[in-house]
């Protein structure tokens, strides 16, 4: 059984066991999520698509970690004009498994 839900403003394809990098959530290590905007469930031969979400459904994940991805550098330069900027970036993450599809 695999389930498209919606979090963070990004869609993801996940079935049970599975473990996904999310956009940061506001939750610790080891606490328990349920994601309600679930658009589509597929099941074999029966498959289930929402306008645009299923109601009754849902999908539970365990929170592994919560952390920082790796450093990006942004670089900024206009020629000619002595302008120049550097900047670094680390895109924080919630890494979540999936526990359970219901619905």
């Amino acid at each position: 059984m695999t389930a498209i839900f919606e979090t963070g403003g990004k869609q993801y394809k996940v079935s049970e066991g599975d473990i996904v990098y999310i956009e940061k959530l506001d939750v610790s290590e080891g606490d328990t999520v349920a994601f309600d905007k679930v658009l589509a469930i597929v099941d074999g031969e029966n498959s289930r698509f929402g306008t645009p979400y299923l109601d009754g459904t849902k999908v539970e994940a365990n929170v592994v970690k919560n952390g920082k991805g790796k450093k990006i550098i942004v670089f900024k330069h206009k020629r000619r004009k002595n302008y120049k900027r550097r900047q670094g970036h680390r895109q924080p993450y919630t890494k979540v498994q999936i526990t359970s599809i219901t619905g």
